[in-house]
């Protein structure tokens, strides 16, 4: 409740920032031959605080900062013809109105909030999201061909002070083969029979609304299963495909998708979006269902260490389920350092699930098939594979080449762009208000009126 009340705070504020604006605003800083206005100030903060954070007026400076940064790279994008196409400005758009949507509850009420329609929001703030695309294009090309060679991460290394190396906590290497329990069409027939009764009361006249409040198992059933406007990119396939054929008021036939059984209704159409609610009934594991599973992965198990033929990364590409590792060798991503796809995980940051079993194993071996539970009470096994151990250490050369080169690169990029700006900043003339003079992040960046006005 308190984080919906966050964003009903954050709403409003973007609201009446909007209505201010129409009746009266003014200018914060001037930028070569551009202006940034205080209610992109406000706007930028409301923003802010829509995502979750903690109400701070000296964000605005931050914001300040940023806004006069994207300015200057978007007039100097003019002169290097970057540019970024419509598509791409509407994909960007597309994206953020979900996420609005969803931290609003959905369209309706965020339209509410907005005080206008989805489409005039959008439209409003096109030249604000294109700009920003811009300005990012135009970093890119900036350090495009920024590079560092090993040379540069050793200088680099050795320029660190010595007391504030980085500390890596105790990281593994670990793969997985993933056995989730399958029922089969006897087993799901029960949901189905469930789902389908439903669906008679329903034609016979009985509220779907108050069906789904009532017997919907999942997240939107306190909303009468109301999922909102979405388009064809949300949902399951499966889901997407019945309801994308569907005329507005019609009830689906039962359907089935990874989360279980469905039926839907649409509501409202609008171009590439429908507007839809449905009921789900997941078909509960059977016991018979999770000693399947615990059969093959026994099976696979003994596969793997008794036939020289086939060894465990081959295997969790043929036998795995889960779709994130098995095409990955069964090794596990280091989900906060996706980008580079690497696969040496703080031990720390493992399921402790995994942890408890991993922490008994030595390098190179495979653990027998073990039960574990997911966040959303959903049971598998899984056969566990301990391919390396680094225990903590502070930041070496030696062990931490590749860290330490993206430390490195990143230090490299900022200093490239740095430099750029301060170089394009005094030759720019800007002009920062009163209000935001004492901001240290901009502070003496008013420029003289020699300055050049069109870069």
């Amino acid at each position: 409740m308190r984080k919906f009340g966050i964003v009903v705070f954050s709403l409003l504020l973007i609201t009446s920032f909007a209505r201010a604006q129409r009746v009266l605003d003014k200018v914060a800083a001037v930028v070569g031959n551009g202006i940034i206005l205080q209610s992109d100030i406000e706007s930028a903060y409301a923003r802010y605080l829509l995502e979750g954070a903690k109400p701070n007026p000296l964000v605005k400076c931050q914001l300040m900062q940023t806004l006069v940064t994207q300015k200057l790279l978007a007039q100097q994008a003019v002169i290097d013809s970057v540019t970024v196409k419509d598509e791409e400005v509407d994909d960007e758009l597309d994206r953020r109105m979900r996420g609005m949507v969803q931290r609003a509850g959905g369209q309706e009420r965020l339209e509410q909030f907005l005080g206008r329609s989805i489409i005039q929001y959008k439209d409003e703030t096109r030249p604000e999201i294109r700009e920003q695309m811009v300005a990012r294009q135009m970093q890119q090309k900036i350090t495009e061909k920024v590079n560092v060679t090993p040379q540069d991460v050793q200088k680099f290394f050795d320029v660190m002070a010595k007391d504030s190396l980085p500390y890596y906590n105790k990281e593994v290497e670990v793969g997985e083969i993933v056995f989730n329990p399958k029922l089969n069409k006897e087993e799901k027939q029960e949901s189905r029979d469930k789902l389908e009764a439903l669906r008679v009361r329903i034609k016979a006249g009985e509220d779907f609304g108050r069906m789904a409040k009532l017997y919907s198992e999942d997240g939107a059933a306190a909303d009468g299963g109301d999922l909102g406007f979405f388009d064809r990119t949300v949902m399951a396939k499966e889901f997407t495909a019945m309801v994308f054929k569907m005329k507005a008021g019609e009830i689906s036939p039962v359907f089935e998708t990874d989360f279980g059984f469905h039926i839907a209704q649409v509501l409202e159409r609008r171009g590439e979006q429908v507007h839809a609610r449905h009921i789900v009934i997941v078909p509960k594991i059977t016991q018979a269902s999770l000693d399947r599973a615990k059969a093959k992965a026994d099976s696979i198990y003994t596969l793997i260490n008794h036939n020289s033929k086939i060894d465990f990364s081959t295997a969790a590409s043929i036998y795995s389920d889960d779709k994130e590792t098995k095409f990955n060798g069964g090794m596990m991503l280091n989900y906060d350092n996706v980008q580079s796809r690497s696969t040496h995980i703080p031990t720390d940051k493992l399921d402790p699930q995994i942890a408890l079993v991993v922490d008994t194993m030595k390098v190179g071996e495979l653990s027998k098939p073990v039960l574990v539970t997911d966040q959303n009470n959903k049971k598998s096994y899984v056969i566990l594979y301990l391919k390396s151990v680094t225990d903590a250490h502070k930041a070496s050369m030696a062990q931490d080449f590749p860290k330490i080169k993206e430390l490195a690169y990143a230090d490299k990029t900022d200093r490239t762009v740095s430099e750029w700006f301060e170089n394009k900043r005094k030759s720019t003339y800007i002009r920062i208000g009163d209000e935001y003079q004492s901001c240290p992040q901009i502070k003496n960046w008013t420029t003289s009126s020699t300055a050049q006005v069109n870069p």
